[in-house]
């Protein structure tokens, strides 16, 4: 049975250095998406994460169960985030954080193996959040990330060395911040946890005249 872990298959996108920031070509991925609002952690958070993991695992099982023989690891959760008030995140006013939480899926995963999954979760459990999850195409393109080792609420200064690397690339910062949730915060020390944070970048033409 072939076995395949796609951290390590896209070691470039999912683990990054944390001594550096680099700019990264993010191709175009397939995910298990499920959009809300407030803080993390919280009632829509927590809904999300409950429907997200039931349908991603099911989904693994589906393959290494059928005629493919492949088993791989299941993707860490990410997210995407935002707020019609970007000063909400300086403030730390969590209840208008809006976000998309998400996990990648192998690109042989196709949309009517993700509705048989879906409907097996909602068989056995059926959590809240289930009806409003989708899967679709992301594409992030160029961008700068770097590894952020810590509590989220210390993630300011390393946000700011991907900012100043993107302004010093003559670049512009577009689309939305984006983490990858590496490190288990269930088992792991706050202070070991890894995250990915990633921000999408816009290239400055010069247009010779």
């Amino acid at each position: 049975m072939t076995k395949i872990d796609y951290k390590k298959e896209l070691k470039h996108l999912y683990k990054p250095s944390a001594r550096k920031v680099e700019r990264v070509d993010v191709p175009t991925l397939n995910f298990l998406m499920i959009d809300g609002k407030g803080e993390p952690g919280g009632t829509a958070y927590t809904h999300a994460v409950e429907a997200l993991y039931p349908v991603a695992y099911t989904l693994k099982f589906m393959i290494k169960r059928g005629d493919s023989a492949i088993d791989y690891v299941v993707m860490p959760l990410e997210g995407l985030w935002w707020s019609d008030n970007m000063d909400d995140f300086i403030t730390r006013n969590k209840t208008n954080w809006q976000w998309t939480l998400m996990i990648m899926q192998p690109d042989f995963i196709e949309p009517a193996m993700v509705e048989e999954a879906i409907a097996q979760v909602r068989k056995k459990k059926n959590p809240p959040a289930l009806d409003r999850l989708r899967f679709e195409p992301f594409t992030e393109g160029i961008a700068a990330q770097t590894l952020h080792i810590g509590p989220f609420s210390e993630e300011g200064p390393t946000i700011e060395r991907v900012h100043q690397f993107i302004e010093a690339s003559g670049a512009q910062l577009s689309g939305l911040h984006h983490e990858i949730y590496l490190s288990d915060i269930r088992r792991a020390a706050p202070k070991n946890w890894k995250t990915v944070l990633r921000q999408p970048m816009r290239l400055e033409t010069n247009t010779v005249r």
